[in-house]
């Protein structure tokens, strides 16, 4: 069984689903813990999968642009007012809803990409071996609702 370890960061999200057929279409937030679950076969010489700092490090910033932001299906009928007005605070899903489901792909995939560049630099003070690797994203809607994707 392999080593694991978590870790999560906290945001302040919102959405609107264009095609609920409830409340969850109008604009609303959420406090989303957003959780990285990475493992390795062994441990490094420091005894660690990873040094936890490495996540933020490499994926820290691209969740922070999902902080106090706005996401939208792009054929939402008041996206295109709303990018106009807040910019890159609007995120727009192409065609998609940006339900907690969505989202936690999305964010499992642009950041297993962040953490594959951030093993080929050589110039970082905290390492990651190539055998590390991203196993899950969990996005939690509310202290009781989550949604993961893993692969």
């Amino acid at each position: 069984m392999p080593y694991r370890i978590r870790k999560t960061i906290e945001i302040e999200n919102g959405h609107m689903l264009s095609l609920h057929p409830d409340k969850c279409r109008f604009p609303h937030g959420h406090t989303r813990r957003v959780e990285f679950v990475l493992e390795a076969a062994d441990l490094d010489a420091n005894g660690m999968v990873c040094d936890f700092k490495i996540v933020k490090d490499a994926v820290g910033e691209y969740v922070d642009s999902f902080d106090h932001a706005l996401c939208m299906n792009t054929n939402d009928p008041m996206y295109a007012t709303l990018k106009g007005a807040y910019g890159d605070r609007v995120i727009g899903f192409p065609a998609t809803e940006p339900t907690t489901e969505v989202l936690a792909k999305t964010i499992f995939d642009e950041c297993t990409r962040r953490l594959v560049a951030y093993q080929a630099q050589v110039d970082t003070r905290y390492s990651l071996r190539s055998g590390v690797r991203l196993l899950r994203v969990r996005v939690w809607e509310t202290s009781s609702s989550w949604a993961e994707y893993e692969q």
